[in-house]
């Protein structure tokens, strides 16, 4: 899929996110998201190839939509906080819910047994991150891909188990406590 969406698409993907909330990914079908889309299966086909490259995309969208626009951080703090903050709001969509509650074998797929395209972008992200805060000073030596691939194991390790951490880690505990891991680790 081209990096420009169309309408048609972001209009496929919103029923897609409604359909999903509805009934987790599992009982979704291209019958679903074509009804509430207003459209035929046939149309949603033009644009994916099945259902499930549909939903890949998806998840794709909601994930990339949380990520900070690329600026330079000034500091270690900065970056560990852009870092927390965006662990945060994946922390709190409502897509990642859904999946914890209907599809936690699918989740779990992606946890432990794939990178998704998502991941990857991510990683990218994070790559580049550390690499500008290494060239300012402010983050230690290291193959930038490597220290990326272990913050996004803590930061999705965090995101993924702050249900169950809440009753250690409630109000802005989880936040403060994932920033000092960051911090540990980058300087």
């Amino acid at each position: 899929m081209a990096d420009a969406m169309t309408d048609t698409e972001a209009g496929i993907l919103d029923a897609a996110a409604a359909e999903v909330r509805a009934h987790g990914i599992r009982r979704t079908t291209a019958s679903d998201i074509a009804r509430r889309a207003g459209m035929s299966r046939q149309t949603l086909y033009r644009y994916w190839p099945d259902v499930q490259s549909l939903l890949a995309a998806l998840v794709t969208r909601e994930l990339t939509a949380v990520l900070p626009a690329r600026e330079p951080d000034a500091s270690l703090e900065d970056l560990v906080a852009t870092l927390v903050d965006t662990a945060d709001r994946i922390r709190r969509m409502p897509l990642l819910h859904t999946l914890r509650g209907s599809d936690p074998e699918l989740l779990a797929r992606y946890v432990l047994e794939r990178v998704g395209t998502s991941q990857r972008l991510i990683h990218g992200e994070v790559a580049a991150r550390v690499r500008a805060g290494q060239q300012a000073g402010h983050v230690r030596a290291g193959a930038p891909g490597e220290l990326a691939a272990m913050v996004l194991l803590v930061a999705q390790s965090a995101v993924l188990a702050a249900p169950v951490a809440d009753a250690w880690l409630g109000g802005q505990a989880w936040r403060r406590e994932l920033a000092a891991a960051l911090t540990g680790y980058l300087r």
